[in-house]
């Protein structure tokens, strides 16, 4: 058996650790530690959710754990907004990742935040401006299929799915992603884009042709809905494993 990876699997906006459920034993299976935390805000930690909750709390919460538990040669894996989560911790703790994931993420550069990544978020932060509680924006609903919630679309996935998911706290997506070490650019990257059913109006950036340390990127796709850890399991953990 080669020598076990440390996997620290960061969710995405209103998701919680659990989302990896299905990815972390498959992983844990083939012999290496994997990590799945919930960010602040969500999962064992929803009750702490405030408008003072932003990307700089996440990366911190990630960090902690990696200092906690003195975790090295770290493999970190981001999901869509976590792709803002673990640039920060790259630029942060470099010498602790081996390699950064990048699953269906926003992928920034110094001082970007998701709306300049992903424009669209801003209209959900318009949407929730005239609510009782404008600092919170609730999951994005479920579409009629084949988009389905996140791109899920079993009913008992998605009735799972729902029991899991809370509000995103607007910061979230404010606070702009801090790349302004160069030694996180050395870090090794690998982009999986999930393709086949994007929603109408949901624009990818395109992949640089290079990653920051001047290698080509290296770009995998899986034809999947946006939440490929519940929908493509197996076929997820095949492309951690590949890279690793």
């Amino acid at each position: 058996m080669p020598h076990p990876t440390t996997y620290v699997l960061v969710h995405g906006a209103w998701h919680d650790g659990r989302s990896w459920n299905r990815v972390a034993p498959l992983l844990t299976a083939e012999g290496h530690r994997v990590f799945a935390p919930s960010l602040t805000g969500h999962g064992d930690k929803a009750d702490l959710l405030g408008p003072e909750v932003g990307l700089t709390t996440h990366t911190d919460d990630v960090i902690g754990l990696i200092l906690e538990h003195d975790l090295n040669d770290v493999v970190l894996v981001g999901h869509s907004y976590a792709g803002l989560v673990i640039s920060n911790v790259a630029n942060r703790v470099p010498e602790r990742i081996s390699r950064l994931v990048y699953l269906d993420a926003m992928v920034p550069t110094h001082g970007e935040n998701a709306i300049d990544v992903m424009p669209l978020t801003q209209a959900l932060i318009d949407g929730a401006a005239g609510s009782a509680q404008p600092w919170r924006i609730p999951p994005l609903p479920e579409l009629a299929a084949p988009l389905g919630l996140f791109g899920v679309t079993d009913p008992d996935d998605i009735s799972w799915l729902k029991s899991t998911l809370t509000d995103e706290s607007v910061l979230c997506f404010q606070q702009p992603a801090e790349m302004d070490d160069p030694a996180q650019a050395s870090i090794p990257r690998a982009h999986i884009l999930c393709v086949g059913n994007e929603p109408e109006g949901v624009a990818r950036r395109p992949i640089p042709k290079f990653q920051p340390n001047g290698e080509p990127s290296r770009v995998h796709t899986l034809d999947t809905g946006h939440d490929a850890m519940i929908t493509k399991p197996a076929e997820l953990c095949a492309l951690l494993l590949d890279n690793s």
